[in-house]
């Protein structure tokens, strides 16, 4: 048997490959989920044809940091702090969470993350109270067919809901997945959620970092986020002892002075801008240019879907107003206006493509339609009136795109949506199946006493001693030049 070969026809094609450019008419070939070619007309008969006609061609959205299993409790933090988020949802919701809830909520968020044009995730997995709870993780996204980087959490929600009896069975659980699941190429990639720095004994800290290494894993860490205090500082003691690198991921870096940014632009790491979350939780400004100051590509990730939607679209148009508000501020306070927008709608869609590609170590396979490149796109358009008329493709869809105005996508290149209709799940037994679980999960909560958001009074305040001991260890470390 010959290829299975598609054809995407007559689309208005944003390849986001500065050496293609763009193709007001064009049509992409697919052949076994690779992009085959990229032109304005190919003459092939022999493939299944997806009408592009008045649609943008675009690769699929990619979110560097996304807490996926968090889906089942969409909208609970509305209203929370921070401090209300880490009590309520990580020692109070995640301990009610059984592995199917899980499964369910990976499945759940992941196709909720297609629906939007979302095709790849950073699945910033901590919800692994178990053995079966990092299992059915897994399950749920591979079950939903997006491709996404799962990032084993090596993180306790609370002591009477784990089987693990110390930090080294947790690394030890984190090999069995990577044996388990990982041993095969294919659209799920290995990687590892740092706990939080200072949040745990520094030798543990090294301990994952040695694990995620030896498997040549991503990893990501919440960096820079928490102002007054050491939890999630750590980098210029990461630095000092050589532990940085291109394969990291920070999330949020609000709070990073110089020295952070300098030595995480020294290590060619990774930055990941939740703008909403940032935004609505108190993290501070997102880090559009700091970023820009450093050279280094920012990227956009939805966070915790507990809080806002999962998205991309709202988090490109929220994330583009602040990165130009942020860059004109020197011109405004100098009393005058602006000549030109810093920051172009183009420009910005690179956040969410090519960069975010980079990010994840996938650049060699998505981000563009590059020919040779895995089969990640979306076709946007249709009827809706916010698509109509169409003046500046870019704008169009960083400004006026929802995820209704997605309307087919691609991974890989199998359709897992058509026509605005998900060809992966059926959504009504879907969302039955994800309000039941939910109402099952605040039972349990309810049920165990708890109180949500659940936030004890001077809460940071009595994390800070074991943080500060850990942060010793670390800076004695790093005096020391130790290589751990």
């Amino acid at each position: 048997m010959g290829p299975h070969r598609t054809l995407v026809r007559n689309g208005h094609v944003l390849t986001m490959d500065p050496a293609l450019g763009d193709l007001p008419a064009g049509d992409v070939l697919i052949e076994d989920g690779v992009i085959a070619a990229v032109a304005p007309s190919l003459p092939v008969t022999d493939a299944e044809i997806l009408d592009a006609t008045g649609h943008l061609v675009l690769p699929g959205l990619i979110d560097t940091h996304r807490h996926t299993w968090q889906s089942l409790v969409r909208g609970i933090c509305g209203d929370w702090t921070l401090a209300d988020y880490y009590f309520g949802i990580r020692l109070g919701v995640s301990p009610a969470y059984t592995p199917e809830d899980v499964r369910l909520g990976n499945f759940f968020g992941a196709v909720d993350a297609l629906n939007s044009g979302v095709t790849t995730i950073l699945d910033f997995s901590h919800c692994n109270n178990t053995p079966d709870h990092a299992d059915a993780a897994v399950h749920g996204l591979r079950e939903a067919g997006i491709r996404a980087a799962f990032c084993y959490g090596f993180f306790e929600s609370s002591p009477e809901r784990s089987r693990f009896g110390d930090h080294a069975a947790r690394v030890a659980d984190f090999h069995r997945i990577a044996d388990t699941h990982f041993a095969s190429d294919g659209l799920l990639t290995l990687g590892v959620s740092l706990s939080e720095l200072f949040g745990l004994p520094w030798e543990d800290t090294v301990a994952e970092l040695a694990a995620a290494r030896e498997r040549q894993a991503l990893l990501v860490n919440h960096a820079g986020c928490v102002f007054g205090s050491v939890l999630c500082a750590g980098i210029t003691e990461m630095d000092a002892l050589g532990l940085l690198g291109p394969d990291m991921v920070h999330v949020h870096c609000t709070a990073f002075g110089d020295a952070e940014w300098d030595a995480l632009a020294r290590s060619g790491g990774k930055v990941s801008i939740s703008v909403e979350t940032e935004m609505n939780m108190g993290f501070g400004r997102p880090v559009f240019e700091r970023c820009r100051r450093h050279g280094i590509a920012p990227t956009l990730s939805a966070d915790v879907v507990s809080l806002n939607s999962g998205d991309l679209w709202h988090e490109l148009r929220f994330g583009l107003a602040c990165a130009r508000a942020d860059a004109v501020d020197p011109v405004n306070l100098a009393g005058a206006m602006p000549d030109a927008v810093p920051i172009t709608a183009r420009e910005a869609l690179n956040w969410s493509t090519v960069n975010a590609a980079d990010a994840l170590g996938l650049g060699d396979r998505i981000g563009s339609l590059t020919p040779g490149k895995r089969a990640d796109l979306l076709l946007v358009g249709g009827p809706a009136i916010e698509q109509h008329p169409r003046v500046d493709p870019y704008a169009t869809l960083v400004f006026q795109t929802t995820a209704a105005d997605v309307r087919t996508v691609l991974v890989d290149g199998r359709v897992v949506k058509r026509d605005g209709v998900l060809t992966s799940a059926d959504l009504p037994v879907l969302t039955a199946e994800a309000d039941a679980a939910t109402d099952r999960i605040l039972g349990r909560i309810k049920d165990a006493g708890r109180a949500l958001p659940g936030t004890p009074p001077g809460a940071w305040a009595a994390v800070e001693p074991s943080a500060r001991q850990y942060y010793e260890q670390a800076v004695l470390a790093a005096k020391n030049g130790a290589r751990r």
